[in-house]
Formats: structure tokens, C-alpha cells, sequence
């Protein structure tokens, strides 16, 4: 009995260490990306231009990120933790699309991976970090 125990600690508590790794960098890249938006620094607005979007979609896109990043890593706001993967899921494919559109299939590599991460995330989650 103490053996299914201890495997069932090891297990929960690399499931956890799982959910933090992909939790912080979705959060560091939104982060990032949200001060990249907001700052309007030369190679986003470059990006945003090839890709067709107006330069007010970058603060949009910052306003957006920066809380978002607040609630997915705070504890508690169950509820708007289910909107933040929703929105970065809208994010990132809504970028891997673009860039296909574009014909920038090399560009697709990034948000693809970090569509992954989310759903990663958003399955390895504790369940004090789910909406029941």
C-alpha cells in the first residue's frame, strides 16, 4: 500500500511541476508579448503590418494580455482562468492562421507550440485551479 502512496505523491507532484513549467512560459511569453504590444517596438509593428492588422490592434492586444497574464498565474478567479486559456488559445491560433494565410508557414512553428503549451497547461492544471 505504501508503494501505490508514494507513486501517486511522484506522480501528482510532477504533474504539478508539469503545470508550472508550461503555466510560466505561456505567462512569460504573454507577458512579454503584452509589454512588446503596448510598447509598439519596431519588429511587432513590422509583424502586425505584414500580416494586415492595423497598429491600434497592438494596444488592443496588450490591454488584453497584460491581465490576462495576472489572473493565470494568481490563484483563485476560476472562472475568468476558463476565459484567459480560451483568449490565449485565440491568440496564438488565430497567429498560426494569419501567418498561414501570409504563406509564412515557417512562422507557424511558434504559435503552434505555444497553442500546445496551453492546452498543456490548461489539462495539467491542480484541481484547486479548476472550475468544478
Amino acid at each position: 500500500m505504501k508503494k501505490q502512496t508514494s507513486s501517486f505523491t511522484q506522480s501528482s507532484r510532477t504533474r504539478l511541476i508539469a503545470y508550472w513549467i508550461t503555466t510560466g512560459i505561456i505567462g512569460l511569453e504573454l507577458g512579454v508579448g503584452a509589454i512588446w504590444d503596448l510598447a509598439k517596438i519596431p519588429f511587432v509593428t513590422q509583424a502586425m503590418e505584414h500580416l494586415g492588422y492595423p497598429s491600434y490592434f497592438l494596444l488592443f492586444m496588450g490591454l488584453w494580455k497584460a491581465p490576462g497574464v495576472i489572473v493565470l498565474l494568481a490563484p483563485g478567479f476560476l472562472r475568468l482562468k476558463e476565459w484567459v486559456y480560451a483568449g490565449i488559445v485565440f491568440v496564438y491560433t488565430g497567429a498560426t492562421f494569419s501567418h498561414g494565410v501570409m504563406g509564412d508557414y515557417k512562422d507557424m512553428t511558434g504559435p503552434l507550440i505555444f497553442t500546445g503549451l496551453t492546452f498543456a497547461s490548461w489539462v495539467l492544471r491542480p484541481t484547486t485551479r479548476k472550475l468544478t
